[in-house]
């Protein structure tokens, strides 16, 4: 299952099962779980743990040290979860001591080729990462959200769960839970309805989204008005508690 070309460091944990390709590098302090797929010319190295599962593909760059002038050496990490897409010419960095000291990445997602997920990010479950889709350090995606290609995020951006980020769109700010946005800078125009519905979200949660969006862009409002108003609507419409619960923890302020 391993090439004979590849070059597997003999400390390096690899589960059985794991495929690893020709003229691939494993790392001393790499661990890999059981069925992964490692393709051709791949490079995992530094503290990096890999679930189960997962499938990477040609010379994708896993584990390598932050691109940071701040970074000294210091053994920090990268944690992949389960069953992850991971296409060619992928970069994903491991953390810095100026936050965690961990990247992570969480299972069931779907990440193509020439993304950069850059150090101290996290990324959650079932996330779509389109072609060349740019994440500078400490970006934070929630689960089920959807960054098209060409995208760029500043340093310290959160993209909500559910929500949508348009092809070739600048993130100076943080997008909220269930919201499109597109532009440079990017725009919010609307509620990420159909991926909603898809996901199994009732029509009356997704009719409470798309009210909490109206009071919180088109009503006028300040933002601590808008989450307010949105927090008086929490108790009957669950659903709400994630995007007032992002709004509270927001840091670069949101796209308006």
């Amino acid at each position: 299952m391993i090439h004979p070309s590849a070059l597997v460091h003999p400390a390096a944990r690899v589960a059985p099962g794991v495929e690893i390709g020709a003229y691939a590098i494993v790392g001393e302090h790499v661990e890999i779980g059981a069925g992964t797929v490692i393709g051709p010319h791949v490079v995992i190295e530094g503290r990096t743990r890999i679930g189960a599962a997962n499938r990477i593909a040609a010379f994708a760059s896993i584990g390598g040290p932050p691109q940071d002038k701040k970074y000294g050496g210091e053994p920090t990490h990268l944690e992949i979860g389960d069953r992850n897409t991971i296409r060619e010419y992928c970069t994903i960095n491991t953390g810095t001591v100026q936050d965690q000291g961990v990247t992570r990445v969480g299972s069931d997602n779907w990440i193509m080729a020439y993304v950069h997920i850059a150090h101290d990010c996290r990324v959650g479950d079932n996330v779509i990462l389109a072609n060349n889709a740019q994440f500078a350090g400490h970006c934070h995606v929630g689960d089920w959200a959807i960054v098209g290609g060409m995208c760029g995020m500043h340093q310290y951006v959160k993209i909500g769960p559910h929500a949508m980020v348009g092809g070739g769109s600048i993130l100076h700010q943080d997008v909220p839970p269930y919201v499109t946005c597109s532009g440079n800078p990017a725009k919010p125009y609307g509620v990420n309805s159909e991926g909603l519905r898809r996901r199994g979200f009732s029509a009356e949660a997704i009719a409470s989204v798309r009210r909490a969006y109206k009071t919180l862009y088109r009503a006028g409002l300040s933002l601590e008005d808008a989450r307010a108003a949105i927090a008086a609507e929490r108790e009957e419409n669950p659903e709400l508690g994630v995007l007032l619960d992002f709004l509270a923890s927001a840091t670069r302020g949101i796209i308006r």
